[in-house]
């Protein structure tokens, strides 16, 4: 994990949060997801909403090449019905306490 994904792991583990499970480095048909929660996260995507996960994204997720992939990857799992969100690394490392109350609204 990077330093990025050990911060919230750190909160989010051993139901901190509300007393939701979430599972590290959960694979999903053919991807990895940082973090996987199979309560829904809010907003519901489609009825019968499978879970959520959290993905923490260094920079290159931000290239067009990995912009892409995640276009992708989401589509993915949102035809799976499973909601993502995401984060970028430097918000994580710079302001985690906004990280988890989003993470909070949306359980």
């Amino acid at each position: 994990m990077t330093d990025a994904e050990k911060l919230p792991w750190s909160k989010i583990r051993r139901k901190q949060l509300k007393g939701f499970q979430f599972y590290r480095q959960k694979i999903i048909g053919n991807y990895i997801a940082d973090f996987y929660c199979p309560i829904p996260l809010s907003p519901p995507l489609i009825k019968g909403d499978l879970g959520g996960l959290i993905e923490v994204d260094g920079g290159q997720h931000y290239s067009a090449e990995g912009g892409e992939n995640d276009r992708i990857r989401d589509a993915y799992m949102t035809g799976a019905g499973i909601t993502v969100i995401r984060f970028s690394d430097r918000d994580v490392l710079k302001n985690l306490k906004a990280v988890l109350e989003e993470i909070w609204k949306r359980l």
